[in-house]
């Protein structure tokens, strides 16, 4: 299908900027060689195929594994912010590096993807608060404090049983951000800390990849509480696609917008958008195979009536309002 063909079929999708909030293809690049630069047949998302799917900001998440933790945190994510660089460098034409939201736009608007670099887990900080500063030198937007299990910032999920709250030191962190400009992001944190972060945060913050739990009862969702509190702070929570966290039993589209409708019920549509995990998920649901796919979330808001305007939120108008808002 050619891009006006499609345009034809979804054109509030295509004229909207559309943000996707995480991914983790800089780690499947590193793991399986493959390029952003080159469509593949393989993954869940490269340039070529954002563009196909009318994807026109990707959070390219920068994932601190298990091996590296806990002292080659810091290790690792140059690493990795070296293989972002790498890969946006090399594709040239297709894609800029964007630090902000003019960047963003000014990509946007000559046609290229913008490329944002997000961070998922605080070991790459290493104990020293100075390390959020040298993040935001590298063009770091976000930074997710912890993935599930505990460090030297809070507990993620994995230990909730714990009823662990940020550290001193995590404290340091949020209110090193808020002065920095980078926005904290809470996917993966246990809910002790996630209360903690909304009443040291004086900025918006994110959920980049976080469902409703009242939708599917799963520790990575959030609750309606939750939910509420992050619209109070002029939050997102991005949609997340993995199956177990999208539907106990059988994901596909449909179950991805439930968590929409439900959220958008809960709190208004001006905090929920998309954070899709591809790359970092196994199988997509169904319907949302690959980025190529995005489209279908717009053609079925579209018929349960969503106004255009509220569409443009979900689909990005809502995370651009936060880095407008917090990233200096």
């Amino acid at each position: 299908m050619s891009h006006d063909e499609r345009y034809c079929t979804a054109p509030v999708h295509f004229d909207a900027v559309v943000v996707d909030g995480h991914c983790d293809t800089l780690l499947d690049c590193l793991r399986s060689g493959r390029t952003l630069r080159e469509r593949s047949s393989s993954g869940h998302l490269d340039l070529p195929r954002m563009k196909e799917g009318g994807v026109d900001c990707q959070f390219f998440a920068c994932y601190i594994e298990g091996s590296y933790k806990p002292d080659r945190g810091l290790k690792r994510a140059l690493q990795m912010i070296d293989r972002f660089h790498t890969e946006i460098r090399a594709a040239g034409d297709m894609a800029v590096f964007a630090t902000n939201y003019a960047k963003i736009m000014s990509a946007v608007e000559s046609g290229k993807a913008a490329a944002v670099l997000t961070i998922e887990g605080g070991e790459c900080l290493d104990t020293d608060v100075s390390n959020v500063r040298i993040m935001k030198q590298l063009g770091v937007l976000a930074i997710g404090l912890t993935w599930n299990e505990r460090n030297m910032i809070a507990d993620g999920v994995g230990e909730e049983r714990t009823g662990g709250r940020l550290t001193n030191f995590g404290v340091e962190v949020v209110q090193e951000m808020n002065r920095s400009g980078i926005i904290v992001d809470v996917s993966h944190l246990s809910e002790a800390g996630f209360w903690d972060v909304m009443e040291v945060s004086q900025k918006p913050i994110i959920a980049s990849h976080s469902n409703a739990k009242a939708v599917c009862n799963h520790r990575r969702n959030l609750t309606d509480e939750q939910l509420i509190a992050l619209a109070k702070n002029g939050g997102v929570t991005g949609m997340n696609f993995a199956k177990d966290f999208v539907a106990q039993e059988d994901a596909d589209l449909a179950g991805v917008i439930r968590h929409i409708e439900h959220i958008c019920a809960l709190i208004g549509p001006d905090h929920t958008g998309l954070g899709s995990d591809f790359d970092g998920i196994g199988e997509a649901p169904r319907g949302l195979e690959d980025v190529t796919k995005m489209p279908a979330i717009t053609k079925e808001l579209e018929r349960l009536g969503y106004c255009e305007e509220n569409i443009r939120k979900i689909l990005g108008g809502n995370f651009l309002r936060v880095i407008k808002e917090v990233v200096c």
